[in-house]
């Protein structure tokens, strides 16, 4: 029997049709404390942020959802303002979404905020930058602030940072500030800025992008970092980037330090 394929179009623009209007994709705003996740994404056997928050989507409301962010964040990297988006049936109000989210979750996860979006809206895919923020503390020993910063106990020139940072501002070939196990076959990132902010003992330096590496950021900081300390030299950073030379470049930060500031649409 010959395939109809004005049939099975016809059939697959009613199907979506009908999805479009029984169903309708929501935004979350997520802010969470990633020390006591295993990262992100959904992995069996490990607590993750997806996990918890497709759980609680199917205690509150009854429905199996697929929740999609705007880019995984590795175990123990926090989040001010992640982005995810799901769909679910339209009869579900969206201004009780936030409210009826938060009663469920854990504690280390909060919704900020949840709008309806355009079927065609994807959280991922729909993203023209990002800011992550890394925070190195100076401080003495610090208990209660351990899983939140990054310590440093070796004294450094925050002027040199600042003068090294400006080598990564623009498009480059990043292959040198990556994870060995990245993913990715592209390693063309474009930095747009790169910002420092002293708060007594506390140094937040702020990075925008149009997208990151697995391990970039925390591999930029730490390079800034060997630079500013005396443990690495420019030439050898120069290398790292011009020819994607990972030996050539600093040391990969912890991940308590990090967090995913802000995502832009």
């Amino acid at each position: 029997m010959k395939l109809n394929l004005k049939l099975f179009k016809k059939l697959a623009q009613n199907l979506c049709f009908l999805y479009n209007n029984l169903m309708k994709r929501i935004l979350l705003k997520i802010a969470y404390n990633g020390s006591k996740f295993h990262g992100w994404q959904r992995q069996e056997g490990q607590r993750t942020v997806q996990g918890e928050i497709e759980n609680a989507i199917f205690v509150a409301f009854k429905q199996r959802c697929d929740v999609f962010a705007s880019g995984r964040t590795d175990a123990g990297v926090h989040a001010l303002a992640q982005q995810a988006h799901f769909d679910i049936e339209d009869s579900v109000p969206v201004n009780k979404i936030k409210t009826i989210l938060n009663r469920v979750l854990p504690l280390d996860i909060t919704i900020l905020s949840a709008k309806k979006m355009k079927n065609d809206f994807h959280a991922r895919f729909n993203v023209t930058r990002k800011t992550y923020m890394y925070k190195l503390y100076t401080g003495e020993r610090n208990c209660f602030i351990c899983d939140k910063v990054a310590f440093v106990t070796t004294p450094f020139d925050i002027d040199k940072m600042k003068y090294i940072s400006k080598l990564f501002v623009g498009e480059h070939n990043f292959k040198g500030f990556c994870s060995s196990q990245t993913s990715s076959e592209n390693f063309v990132r474009t930095i747009y800025n790169i910002e420092f902010i002293q708060k007594k003992n506390i140094l937040n330096i702020e990075i925008t992008g149009n997208g990151f590496l697995m391990n970039m950021v925390r591999i930029l900081v730490g390079s800034m970092l060997d630079y500013a300390q005396g443990k690495i030299t420019e030439e050898k950073l120069k290398n790292a980037l011009g020819k994607g030379d990972r030996s050539q470049s600093g040391r990969t930060m912890p991940p308590q330090g990090l967090y995913l500031k802000k995502v832009y649409y």
